[in-house]
């Protein structure tokens, strides 16, 4: 992750993974095997590494990553969780 030195405003996003107990849901098998990709300033660049890692681990039908928008849980101005 590069640091973001313009002026725009951070839209952090979460990209993170693991393999899910059946396809189409969203529970996990093993919440300690979580991949925790990282914390991207802005939409573009959590994409490219969620594309990077859904594309690495193609293989496997139940391994499945998402983008958590932070920006939308978090208030950077008040410090509050919205």
């Amino acid at each position: 992750m590069s640091e973001n030195t313009s002026d725009q405003k951070q839209l952090l996003h979460l990209v993170f993974g693991g393999e899910l107990k059946k396809l189409g849901g969203v529970e996990f098998r093993d919440l300690d095997k979580l991949d925790i990709v990282g914390i991207y300033p802005d939409f573009a660049s959590a994409q490219r590494a969620w594309k990077s890692k859904a594309q690495a681990t193609v293989d496997n039908a139940h391994m499945r990553y998402f983008i958590v928008h932070m920006h939308r849980l978090l208030d950077p101005a008040t410090g509050k969780a919205d």
